[in-house]
């Protein structure tokens, strides 16, 4: 076994029981009536506008999957894209690892429609990508805001704190302008790198900020009416909780966020918020992503007959369009 794979699971596990343990730690404070009572406490308006940011943040990430096949040159129906997106990550965002999660999902679906595996690798990457710009750009914009008490970087200092708010915006503005300057490829140690055209990163930038800002926004308005806090608050640490939950590769992030949460906002955080804010945004979302997937499964198997023909159909189609064009040259811009 590769000494990468081994430090990979190493530190896996080591976020796995942190999270664990950082969510106990947490969860001991309350009784279960106290966490029941927070939550029965969010006025239903309130969690009504919460979902609804939910579900505007489900769409958006149908934009993700729309760059990531513009970037790769291919046309797919909107409506397949949707379900593609919204299975891939409802569950990818509960199984952990979600760019590997949700890579198995989308090859499923997409592999019916034309794709090769190289061009779904590069759909999933280049996915990647704008979750790393969204979560990015929305910490950066919140943490250099003139207002708002986020305490995520509290232990640096207002001066230093404020550098690394301006280190963090350069991934995305470096990004953008590397895509507009730089030739439109790239040859990058082993790899043939293909730049994005830079009205397509700038894309990503906004789509994928614009889905965080629905999140921080469906946990804000579970939050106000318990704690006195703003919306620059509370998207400000969420995108640094996100970011170490991302890292941690934890199932949904779970503990670590919550604890991340709990650090970051001011005052004394309802945990039975947090509760009702993962059961909003991560377990809702899998309790219909799953048996879609499921459902789209057995239906596809039927009209295979069962034997595979159809997978293995396509795959021979992507082997021949990859013998007449090379893989994911997008058309020329």
């Amino acid at each position: 076994m590769k000494i990468s794979t081994l430090l990979t699971r190493a530190v896996t596990l080591v976020a796995v029981v942190g999270g664990g343990y950082l969510l106990y730690r947490n969860l001991s404070r309350y009784s279960f009536d106290e966490l029941m009572q927070s939550i029965y406490a969010i006025p239903l308006g309130d969690g009504l506008i919460a979902f609804g940011f939910v579900i505007l943040s489900y769409l958006s990430l149908a934009g993700f999957d729309g760059t990531g096949l513009a970037y790769v040159g291919k046309r797919i129906a909107a409506p397949k894209v949707m379900l593609t997106s919204f299975t891939a990550l409802s569950i990818g965002h509960n199984v952990g690892v979600s760019l590997l999660s949700s890579a198995a999902v989308r090859y499923r679906f997409y592999s019916r429609w034309g794709l090769s595996a190289v061009e779904v690798g590069q759909v999933v990457v280049f996915c990647g990508f704008t979750v790393a710009l969204g979560i990015t750009t929305l910490a950066g914009v919140t943490l250099l805001a003139p207002f708002g008490e986020t305490r995520a970087l509290d232990f640096l200092g207002p001066i230093a704190a404020k550098a690394v708010a301006a280190a963090i915006l350069l991934f995305p503005v470096s990004y953008v302008l590397a895509a507009r300057f730089l030739p439109r490829r790239v040859h990058f140690w082993k790899w043939d790198v293909r730049v994005p055209d830079w009205r397509l990163a700038l894309a990503q930038v906004v789509i994928g900020t614009m889905n965080f800002t629905f999140v921080a926004a469906s946990l804000y308005f579970l939050l106000r009416h318990g704690i006195d806090v703003s919306f620059i608050d509370v998207a400000g640490g969420y995108a640094v909780a996100n970011m170490l939950a991302i890292i941690s590769h934890v199932p949904g992030g779970l503990g670590v966020l919550e604890a991340g949460l709990v650090y970051a906002l001011p005052g004394d955080v309802p945990f039975g918020v947090l509760i009702a804010f993962r059961i909003l945004y991560f377990f809702i979302p899998l309790l219909l992503g799953l048996p879609l997937f499921l459902l789209s499964e057995a239906l596809n198997l039927r009209r295979s007959g069962g034997d595979g023909d159809s997978h293995r159909k396509n795959e021979e189609v992507s082997r021949r369009s990859r013998r007449t064009s090379e893989p994911g040259q997008a058309p020329s811009r």
